[in-house]
C-alpha cells in the first residue's frame, strides 16, 4: 500500500521575484474558504516523518542607499516603489543556516528610548525553530526586550507554533537586522557567525531596519505579537506555499498525486485560515499569498500591511541611524497618510558630509501637484531654507541644503522640527507643516562626523564669509 506522508514550507530566494501589488478589486476579493477533502482510501497517512526541505541561500546584507555627489537624487531604499514587472525566478533551497536567536547589547536607544538590548532572530524557520525558541527564552527569563525578526521564510507548521509563543509572551515584535560585533569579519550569516548567536551568551551589536526582511512564512509569525512595529524601510513579502509529499510503500500513480497534493494545499489553507481568523486579522492575508506563485515573491504595500493588522499605524517614523557604505550617510524614512485613507506617502530625509564642516541635507517625496513652491526646515532657533527648484525624477523630488558643522550640531540638539511647504505665486501662501522626529539623530551626526575627512582649508578675501546656503556645491571627496 503507498502511503503518503507531508511537510508545508515556505521559504524566500537569494533575490525576490517581485510581483507588483494587485489592484484594489483583486485585494477585496472574497477568500474561497478551503475545505478539507476526506483522505482518499489509496492513501492512508504516514507516521514516519517526511523529508526535509531543501534550504535555501539567504539574500546579503543589502546596504543603504547614499549620494554619490551632491546634487545625486536619492536612491529608495528597500520598501519602496514595486517593480513594475515580475523579475526572473530565483534559485530557492540553497543553505542558509537556521534560525538563531541572540541576546545582543547596543548603544544606548539603539533599539528605541531607554532600550539597549534586544532580541535578535536571525534566518531560516526550520524544523526545530520553535523547540529552539522555548529553550532560549527560559534563559532570558522575565526580561521584556522587542525581538527583531530577519528572516526569508521556511517551515510553516513551525512559524506557526512560534507565533502562538510570542503571542503568550505579549512580545514586541520588529523587522531589523542585526549585525554582531563579535563575529568581526566573519560573514553575519556565516556558520562561525551563527554558531555564536547560537552560544546563548550576550553579545554586541547594532540593529538597522533599511535592508531588513520578514518573508513568506514570517509574516505569519509576526502577526501573531500582541505588539507589532514594522519599520519603513522593511520589506515584507509573501507567496504560496510549498508542499513537500514523501510517498512509502510503492510509486503513485498521478491521479494519487494529484489527489494527496489538493489534500495537502487544503490542510495547509485552513492551517493559515484558522490561525489568522483566532488572532483577529484579515484573511486578504491569506488570498495574496495563495495568488502568488512559490516561485515568486510579492512585496506587500504599506497599506496592505495596516489591513491585513500586520502593522495599523498610519504614521511610521524610522528614528535616525548611521550607515557606512561608500561614504558615511545619516538617515531617516517617513510613511504617514491622512485620515486613515488613501495612499501612504514616503520621505525619506538623509544627511551625508563632504568634510567635517560640510554638509548636504535631502529630503526627497512624492513631488506635488503644479509647483513645487518652497521648503523650509525649523528647529527652535534654526531654520534651513532648502534650495529652489528641487531636483525632479518622475513623481518624486529632491531637495537639498548645505550646512556647516555648527549648523548640524544646533539641529541635532533639538528635540524635533518640522518641514514646511510655501506654494509660490499666491497672495497667502498656504503653509503645511510636517513634524520631524531628531530621534537617534545626535549619535548619528557624531558618527557621520568621525567617519568624515577633516575640514579643507578655503583661502577667502577678509570679511567676505560665504553662507553654506549661498556656495556652490562642494566637489565630491577623493575616493
Amino acid at each position: 500500500m503507498v502511503a503518503v506522508g507531508l511537510a508545508v514550507a515556505l521559504w524566500s530566494a537569494p533575490a525576490l521575484a517581485a510581483v507588483p501589488a494587485a489592484t484594489p478589486s483583486a485585494d477585496r476579493a472574497k477568500l474561497s474558504v478551503p475545505q478539507m477533502p476526506a483522505p482518499p482510501k489509496p492513501l492512508p497517512q504516514s507516521s514516519s516523518p517526511p523529508k526535509p526541505v531543501a534550504q535555501p541561500r539567504l539574500a546579503p546584507t543589502q546596504r543603504p542607499a547614499t549620494l554619490a555627489r551632491p546634487g545625486t537624487p536619492i536612491i529608495p531604499a528597500a520598501g519602496g516603489k514595486l517593480p513594475s514587472r515580475r523579475a526572473a525566478s530565483p534559485r530557492i533551497g540553497e543553505g542558509v543556516a537556521p534560525i538563531a536567536f541572540a541576546l545582543v547589547k547596543g548603544p544606548a536607544d539603539a533599539c528605541g528610548p531607554g532600550c539597549d538590548s534586544w532580541i535578535a532572530a536571525e534566518g531560516k524557520i526550520d524544523n526545530d525553530a520553535a523547540a529552539r525558541f522555548r529553550k532560549f527564552m527560559k534563559l532570558v527569563g522575565d526580561r521584556k526586550l522587542p525581538i527583531y525578526f530577519n528572516s526569508p521564510g521556511g517551515n510553516l507548521q513551525q512559524a506557526l507554533a512560534l507565533g502562538n509563543m510570542l503571542r503568550e509572551r505579549k512580545a514586541v515584535v520588529r523587522v531589523g537586522r542585526t549585525t554582531v560585533r563579535e563575529c568581526g569579519f566573519e560573514p553575519q550569516e556565516g556558520d562561525v557567525c551563527t554558531r555564536l548567536k547560537l552560544s546563548g551568551r550576550e553579545l554586541h551589536g547594532e540593529v538597522w531596519t533599511r535592508g531588513a526582511i520578514c518573508n513568506s512564512a514570517c509574516p505569519y509569525v509576526i502577526l501573531a505579537a500582541p505588539t507589532r512595529e514594522i519599520a519603513a524601510d522593511a520589506t515584507l513579502a509573501v507567496h504560496s506555499p510549498r508542499v513537500i509529499l514523501n510517498f512509502t510503500g510503492g510509486v503513485p500513480t498521478r491521479e494519487m498525486r494529484a489527489q494527496a497534493m489538493q489534500q495537502a494545499m487544503a490542510r495547509a489553507d485552513k492551517m493559515v485560515l484558522d490561525y489568522i481568523v483566532k488572532l483577529g486579522a484579515d484573511p486578504g492575508l491569506l488570498t495574496v499569498a495563495r495568488s502568488v506563485p512559490f516561485e515568486s515573491m510579492r512585496i506587500l504595500t504599506r497599506e496592505e500591511i495596516v489591513r491585513f493588522a500586520l502593522d495599523r499605524r498610519q504614521r511610521v517614523e524610522s528614528p535616525w541611524m548611521f550607515e557606512t557604505a561608500s561614504r558615511g550617510i545619516a538617515y531617516k524614512t517617513i510613511l504617514a497618510r491622512k485620515d486613515g485613507e488613501g495612499p501612504f506617502q514616503t520621505t525619506r530625509i538623509q544627511l551625508v558630509c563632504f568634510d567635517q564642516d560640510r554638509f548636504e541635507l535631502d529630503v526627497e517625496r512624492s513631488a506635488p501637484a503644479g509647483s513645487s513652491g518652497l521648503l523650509a526646515l525649523a528647529s527652535g532657533g534654526i531654520r534651513l531654507n532648502f534650495l529652489s527648484p528641487p531636483r525632479r525624477s518622475g513623481d518624486r523630488e529632491t531637495w537639498g541644503v548645505f550646512l556647516n558643522a555648527s549648523q548640524v550640531k544646533t539641529l541635532a540638539a533639538m528635540p524635533a522640527a518640522e518641514l514646511s511647504d510655501a506654494v509660490l505665486n499666491v497672495a497667502r501662501p498656504n503653509l503645511a507643516t510636517f513634524a520631524v522626529s531628531s530621534e537617534g539623530l545626535p549619535n548619528a551626526v557624531k558618527m557621520l562626523t568621525e567617519s568624515c575627512p577633516p575640514p579643507k582649508v578655503v583661502a577667502r578675501s577678509s570679511g567676505s564669509p560665504v553662507s553654506p546656503q549661498a556656495s556652490a556645491a562642494p566637489s565630491a571627496p577623493a575616493r
